[in-house]
């Protein structure tokens, strides 16, 4: 399993790389809406949410998605609180006439506007981070992805204490300093490459802000998981479950990482 994980990064991480530099930020665009559209589905079977509701929070996250391409300095908060006044009057009408027994409706409607809030809409953040330049999709992923590495590989060696093992049994405490070294020492690094006037103090603040919060994202995730009594979000992805399960982490940390450029 661990090395078909490896195998699988080996050959994903370049093309990935040469998909976010080389072509014009709409490509960008079009693959968030791919993952987004993925990963909603994959959440929406973990709940099993009707087909239907299912449809109409898919779609509305593919228009949340979309329509920023048309507001490249952001959409507004009276953008954004229309396209949800939207999103819940369509969910919940479809729930009110494809069954008209009353009971469970708040149940079966939840995951669909769970699912736009945390998938969609916190991707939102990379699309704006990407129209300032490939530079800061490259530094979001490294230091999510080098903090995902120095957790696994400290926790496995040296974790004893447990983080939190109602939600995650295989988190210690010592994979979460791990997760923060991790974001920190990716940060130092692909800054001093890509970021030649950028300050060591807010490189380390960027790289431990996005150590910690991926651990909480990667939490998120499992709690949601364990609700929904399943050990993977999905199987698209070999030896690294859904599509879910690897951006759980990325999903938190694209706004972190957006809210701190808007500060500087």
């Amino acid at each position: 399993m661990h090395l078909k994980r490896v195998v699988v990064a080996a050959l994903a991480i370049p093309l990935l790389y040469l998909y976010i530099t080389k072509l014009p930020p709409v490509f960008f665009l079009i693959l968030l809406i791919a993952v987004a559209t993925a990963a909603q589905i994959e959440f929406h079977k973990m709940y099993k949410t009707a087909k239907s509701i299912s449809f109409i929070g898919i779609i509305t996250g593919i228009f949340i998605l979309a329509s920023s391409y048309f507001s490249p300095e952001g959409l507004s908060g009276s953008a954004l609180f229309i396209i949800f006044m939207i999103s819940f009057i369509f969910i919940s009408s479809a729930r009110l006439f494809i069954r008209k027994d009353p009971s469970s409706s708040l149940r079966d409607i939840s995951p669909a506007i769970t699912g736009l809030l945390y998938i969609p809409n916190l991707l939102l953040a990379q699309w704006y981070l990407r129209l300032d330049g490939y530079e800061w999709i490259i530094l979001l992923y490294g230091c999510v992805w080098a903090s995902d590495s120095l957790a696994y590989y400290i926790g496995k060696g040296f974790g004893k204490r447990k983080l939190y093992k109602e939600v995650s049994p295989h988190k210690t405490v010592a994979g979460a300093f791990g997760s923060v070294a991790g974001g920190i020492l990716s940060a130092l690094l692909l800054g001093s490459l890509m970021f030649k006037g950028m300050g060591i103090f807010v490189l380390i603040v960027i790289g431990s802000a996005i150590g910690a919060i991926t651990i909480v994202g990667d939490l998120v995730e499992s709690m949601f998981k364990r609700d929904a009594d399943v050990k993977d979000s999905g199987a698209l992805v070999p030896g690294h479950g859904g599509i879910l399960d690897k951006i759980d982490g990325v999903l938190f940390a694209g706004p972190v990482l957006y809210w701190i450029k808007l500060s500087l």
